[in-house]
């Protein structure tokens, strides 16, 4: 993916969602509310980056790499 979706005004709305929520689990975070807002907001930015997540396995693995990247920084 060329994009760096980390510098991203969604993605950093949802990683300071994610902190401020005490939540240790990404993946339960972007399940429920305001996480799955950020979340689906970050994915219509990457859309219009030409991120092409229209295919199941694609959304699925953007999905996971967010995850991993909130429990990495």
């Amino acid at each position: 993916m060329s994009w760096e979706f980390t510098e991203d005004a969604a993605f950093m709305a949802l990683f300071d969602a994610f902190k401020e929520s005490g939540e240790t689990s990404a993946m339960e975070f972007l399940a429920h509310g305001e996480g799955a807002f950020h979340f689906q907001e970050l994915s219509q930015n990457a859309a219009g980056e030409g991120v092409d997540l229209s295919d199941s396995n694609d959304l699925q693995a953007f999905q996971q790499t967010v995850i991993d990247t909130l429990e990495e920084l």
